[in-house]
């Protein structure tokens, strides 16, 4: 997906505005990829500094489910 878009800028865009080199579809085979966004609630975000933090704390907790529960999953409605 590597097509280019047109070399001039519709008038209704700002003049600052270049997109001489953009590509259409850059970003396209990534979404098809899907992607799962969870957003965390205040209180929660705080405890947790980054991305890899979050998904540490999350395989770590996946692993003692498994052990205690087999492979339960809590189904939480808040």
């Amino acid at each position: 997906m590597n097509i280019r878009a047109p070399k001039t800028a519709p008038s209704s865009l700002r003049s600052e505005y270049d997109f001489s080199v953009a590509r259409l579809g850059k970003y396209a085979t990534r979404y098809l990829q899907g992607t799962n966004l969870v957003r965390l609630a205040p209180d929660v975000a705080k405890k947790f500094p980054s991305e890899k933090a979050v998904n540490f704390a999350l395989r770590t907790l996946g692993q003692i489910m498994s052990k205690s529960h087999g492979n339960t999953v809590i189904n939480s409605r808040h």
